[in-house]
C-alpha cells in the first residue's frame, strides 16, 4: 500500500512569522505590527562576496520547522507560511515524510531536542532521505527574542524553527543506527544508576526492618539489570568495528574507564572532528570570558552536555592520581593556589582534549618520554 495515499494531516492555515514581530517606527517608539515578507532573512549588512551565494541558497532550499509534542507535531513550511499538524503514530509520520519529501532534494527539516519524542520523527525522515537538523531549544528561543517575537505557541514555534534553520548554519543530523542503539543503552544504564543512588540514600534514613528488606530486594534487582545492560553494551561495541576501535583507543589513556568510553562514543559522536576549544565547549568545560569595559570578570564554564561532563569529572579525579601528565598538571595548578574544583575542571578539559586528539589521529596514548 502506498504510504502517501491518504495522509492524515490536518491543515492549520498559514502563519506569517513577520506578523508576530514588533517593529519600531520612524521616531523610535514601538509601532504597529509590521509584516516581513522574508522573515527568515535577518536585516543588516551582507558582504557582496556572500550575497549571491546566500540568495541562491534561499531560492533553492526549502526550510521546514517542526514543533514536537507527545501526540502530534506542528509543521511550518519556511517562507510559504503554510502550517499543518500530523499525529506521531506510524500513519502520521508517513504522511509527514511524504509531504516534506515532495519539496525536492533541497529540503532541510529542523526540530528541537524534546526529551526523546523527536527520535522516531528523525528516524522516519532519515528513512525518507530527508536532511534533518537537531537544534538547541535555548538558541531557538534567543533567536525568537532577537527577532522581537514575544508570543509563543506550537505553530509559531514551528515557524521560528524554520526561520532559525534558514538563517543560522549548523551540522546535519547523521543517521547512525548502531550508535543510537548504544546511546539508548547508555542512557538506560544511567537511569538505573540514579535509581540505585536514590535507594541507597533512602536506606540511610530508614529504621524499619521491613522497609530495609524491600530496599535491599529492589537494590539487588537493579544491580542485576545494570550488569545485564553493561553486557549488552559490550556486545554492541564489539559488533561494530569502528566503535570497537575507538573504545580501545580511549581506554588506552590512564584514568579512562569503560563508562567514560561508552559515554563519549554514544553521546559525543563529534569527538575527533572538532578542534580543542570546540570540543571543550561542547562538553561544558571551556571557560568563557565575562569582561565589559574595565571590568574583568571571573572565567566560568557554562552549558554543554551535562551527562558527558558528569562522567568526565570522575575520570579526571582518577587521572589526577594515576595519569602522570594529568597528575603533574593538577599538582602545578594546586601549587599556584588554584581552588580544587578549578584544578579538576582544568584536568577535565585537558583529558578531553587528549581524548579528542587520540580519536582524531587514531593512535593509542603513549606516555611522554
Amino acid at each position: 500500500m502506498d504510504r502517501c495515499a491518504t495522509p492524515p494531516a490536518r491543515r492549520r492555515g498559514r502563519l506569517t512569522l513577520g506578523a508576530m514581530v514588533e517593529a519600531p517606527d520612524a521616531v523610535g517608539e514601538r509601532g504597529p505590527l509590521r509584516l516581513l515578507s522574508k522573515p527568515a532573512r535577518l536585516r543588516g549588512h551582507v558582504s557582496p562576496h556572500r550575497k549571491e551565494g546566500i540568495e541562491g541558497m534561499i531560492r533553492t532550499a526549502v526550510h521546514v520547522g517542526i514543533d514536537v509534542a507527545k501526540d502530534f507535531v506542528d509543521v511550518a513550511i519556511g517562507d510559504d507560511g503554510e502550517c499543518f499538524r500530523v499525529t506521531t503514530d506510524t500513519a502520521g509520520l508517513d504522511a509527514l515524510a511524504c509531504r516534506v519529501s515532495g519539496f525536492g532534494p533541497g529540503v532541510v527539516v529542523g526540530l528541537e531536542a524534546s526529551g526523546g519524542y523527536e527520535r522516531p520523527i528523525i528516524r522516519r525522515l532519515h528513512e525518507a532521505g530527508i536532511a534533518v537538523r537537531l537544534v538547541d531549544p535555548a538558541r531557538v528561543r534567543q533567536f525568537a527574542r532577537a527577532m522581537g517575537i514575544k508570543a509563543k505557541n506550537d505553530r509559531l514555534d514551528a515557524a521560528v524553527i524554520a526561520a532559525f534553520v534558514a538563517t543560522v548554519d549548523g551540522a546535519l543530523n547523521v543517521a547512525e543506527p548502531a550508535r543510537e542503539r548504544l546511546c539508548e543503552h547508555v542512557r538506560y544504564r544511567r537511569q538505573l544508576m540514579e535509581a540505585l543512588t536514590v535507594i541507597d540514600n533512602q536506606a540511610r534514613l530508614t529504621d524499619d526492618a521491613g522497609l530495609e528488606a524491600l530496599a535491599a530486594e529492589r537494590r539487588e534487582l537493579l544491580r542485576r539489570q545494570v550488569d545485564e545492560i553493561e553486557h549488552r553494551i559490550v556486545r554492541l561495541i564489539d559488533a561494530d568495528p569502528a566503535m570497537s576501535k575507538t573504545f580501545a583507543l580511549l581506554r588506552s589513556v590512564p584514568g579512562v574507564g569503560p563508562v567514560l568510553a561508552w559515554t563519549l562514543i554514544a553521546e559525543m559522536p563529534e569527538l575527533g572532528s572538532l578542534d580543542r576549544w570546540k570540543v571543550a565547549a561542547l562538553a561544558g568545560v571551556a571557560p568563557f570570558d565575562r569582561d565589559s569595559g574595565g571590568h574583568n570578570g571571573k572565567r566560568m564554564i557554562h552549558g554543554g552536555r551535562a551527562n558527558v561532563r558528569k562522567v568526565l569529572y570522575m575520570a579526571a579525579v582518577a587521572a589526577a592520581r594515576c595519569n602522570p601528565p594529568i597528575q603533574a598538571f593538577h599538582q602545578r595548578l594546586r601549587d599556584q593556589g588554584k581552588p580544587p574544583k578549578v584544578a579538576i575542571t582544568a584536568c577535565m578539559r585537558k583529558l578531553l582534549i587528549t581524548l579528542n586528539a587520540i580519536a582524531r589521529d587514531q593512535v593509542e596514548w603513549k606516555p611522554a618520554i
